[in-house]
């Protein structure tokens, strides 16, 4: 069975992220702060030997995890894009003000962001009311969207064994969503910031959760 490990990283600021844009499949670049922690983030893990670099195909992921791989002094370490660690997709509310989308999705609760909707109903619920909302029905629902994620950890079970340590840049809902099934005692109502750190330790099936949202830069 697989042994080995996954640094989850959290894309650096992008200019949605500023504007607190709905950001999805939908893309916006890096800041200079973005790029900025990116490379800190890369200084900070050089001292981990990673066998291999991944992200989702978004191009902040890509041009992150670029960074880090240039911060810790691997520019030439080779990236695998995977779509299946992609950000959530929110369908016809892609590039939406965050806090009008929510206030929409979350109006039965009178909330205005994902952090206040969390405190009322699962991440898991969040994803299906949000495909029920959209006019257009292409938001993805849990279970499309774990349909997804699953592809992705398969894939990496059938490359990686031997305790390797691999690191993947991809998206806050999906940390969140993927700590949240794998390691409910955490509390994610607290989205990671970017650049923050999540662990797990993948034993066959077995998914452990180490760590949560550590952040590595001030």
């Amino acid at each position: 069975m697989s042994q080995f490990s996954i640094y989850f990283v959290r894309h650096g600021q992008t200019i949605f992220n500023v504007f607190n844009r709905m950001q999805g499949w939908s893309d916006s670049p890096l800041t200079d702060q973005g790029k900025k922690t990116a490379k800190q983030v890369g200084q900070e893990l050089a001292h981990v030997d990673f066998a291999h670099y991944y992200s989702s195909d978004s191009k902040r992921a890509m041009d992150t995890a670029q960074l880090i791989k240039a911060g810790a002094g691997k520019a030439d370490a080779e990236l695998t894009t995977l779509a299946s660690f992609r950000e959530e997709f929110y369908g016809y509310y892609e590039g939406d003000d965050s806090s009008r989308t929510w206030s929409l999705v979350g109006k039965e609760y009178g909330v205005t962001s994902l952090h206040e909707l969390l405190d009322h109903i699962s991440i898991e619920r969040t994803k299906d009311l949000m495909h029920e909302l959209d006019p257009f029905h292409e938001a993805e629902n849990n279970q499309t969207y774990w349909e997804r994620v699953n592809h992705g950890f398969d894939y990496l079970k059938a490359h990686h064994d031997s305790h390797e340590k691999i690191l993947i840049v991809t998206h806050g809902t999906t940390i969140r969503s993927i700590v949240s099934h794998f390691g409910p005692e955490f509390d994610i109502s607290q989205g990671p910031k970017n650049g923050s750190l999540t662990r797990l330790d993948i034993d066959g099936d077995q998914v452990k959760v180490l760590s949560y949202a550590e952040e590595l830069t001030e």
